[in-house]
């Protein structure tokens, strides 16, 4: 679990607590994981350094770049705009589907090679259109400090912040973390403990704590994603359940995203999910009251699109990550019945569409000197 550290003294974080033992226990997340001097955490980022939890990826990342704001994927947040996207290394799950897991799990911090402030990050964002800076690739619970400074310094440029996470987290980190967010998509990878202990290495009920959090107790614009596995999360009975959790406690309003699994890491033994199965999926989620569902990592306009729950007009047309038609009127309603869309809307959609651009940080630092 542990690995003795071998890089850079860290950035100090407040998570933490001395055991009687002598050891220190990190509370940023539910595995508590409980550290000698010199071992690292499950994440791989974070470990005991003289006593103290340290951040060992601050201001290193595995890579920048603009993204569609429909990739994260947010529906309702900003339709069409790009995102300056960016992570760094390690995770504090283990789940065998993760087709990330190069950088959730990577061991190298050396491969962290490009490096930026949080004012940089703030800057290159705005000044390369973007509304919103998204903390994904891989989960940035394991780099909370570094995501919280880069949304604090976003705010003061007018960017947006948008959190891409498992939501495994205790409730101090994450009521400081969601404080400085303005959109999340919450991966709620199934719906039974058997799944997440398993296949994740966690448990379920942290993410439905975190979900109900965000949800009741912020102004963050929410959206989930699950990824549905053949023969493992996909059963009608565990999406009955999955479904009328999210329509009782978050609300109807709240977008929910039905993902393709294709095999990966540890699970190459598994077939991709059919198309079938999400579109079922939509149906029962849909029969209990969700009014935006939707369907990711394969081609579906019609389950990709957004309509009006009242009256049934299409709202907002999407092929793949390109907007086709736009039926909303300048206050985000339905332009035939007017009944309001839930999410966060401008006047007119922007038009980025599905173009992914690489940023190079070090290259940009050394076109100002």
């Amino acid at each position: 679990m542990n690995r003795t550290i071998e890089t850079a003294q860290g950035f100090p974080t407040r998570y933490w607590r001395t055991l009687e033992d002598g050891r220190v226990e990190c509370t940023m997340c539910p595995r508590f994981c409980k550290l000698h001097e010199g071992q690292r955490g499950l994440c791989f980022v974070r470990g005991n350094v003289d006593g103290k939890i340290v951040l060992l990826s601050y201001g290193r990342s595995s890579g920048f770049c603009i993204d569609p704001i429909e990739k994260k994927p947010l529906n309702h947040f900003l339709p069409g705009t790009p995102v300056f996207s960016f992570g760094t290394a390690g995770c504090n799950l283990a789940c065998k589907f993760c087709q990330n897991w190069d950088i959730s799990k990577s061991r190298e911090m050396d491969s962290l090679m490009d490096q930026a402030s949080p004012e940089a990050i703030a800057l290159a964002a705005k000044e390369l259109g973007c509304r919103s800076v998204a903390y994904t690739y891989n989960d940035p619970v394991v780099f909370h400090e570094y995501a919280v400074d880069v949304a604090k310094e976003c705010r003061k440029h007018g960017v947006k912040s948008v959190a891409v996470s498992a939501g495994y987290m205790c409730a101090e980190p994450r009521a400081e973390f969601y404080s400085v967010m303005d959109a999340a998509n919450i991966d709620l990878k199934a719906f039974t403990d058997e799944f997440y202990r398993k296949i994740c290495g966690g448990h379920l009920q942290p993410v439905l704590e975190t979900l109900q959090y965000i949800k009741h107790e912020t102004s963050v614009w929410l959206e989930i994603t699950t990824l549905l596995i053949p023969g493992e999360n996909d059963s009608d009975r565990e999406l009955e359940a999955l479904t009328q959790w999210v329509a009782d406690k978050l609300g109807p309003d709240v977008p929910l995203h039905f993902s393709a699994f294709h095999p990966d890491w540890k699970m190459m033994d598994k077939r991709s999910t059919p198309l079938d199965t999400l579109v079922r999926a939509r149906r029962i989620a849909m029969k209990n009251g969700l009014r935006y569902v939707y369907v990711g990592n394969v081609h579906d306009k019609t389950a990709d699109s957004t309509y009006c729950h009242h009256c049934g007009q299409l709202l907002i047309g999407r092929d793949w990550y390109e907007l086709s038609e736009w039926n909303l009127t300048p206050q985000g309603a339905c332009n035939a019945c007017n009944t309001p869309c839930a999410g966060v809307f401008e006047e007119s959609p922007e038009d980025w569409g599905g173009r992914r651009v690489p940023v190079s940080m070090y290259r940009r630092a050394a076109t100002r000197h």
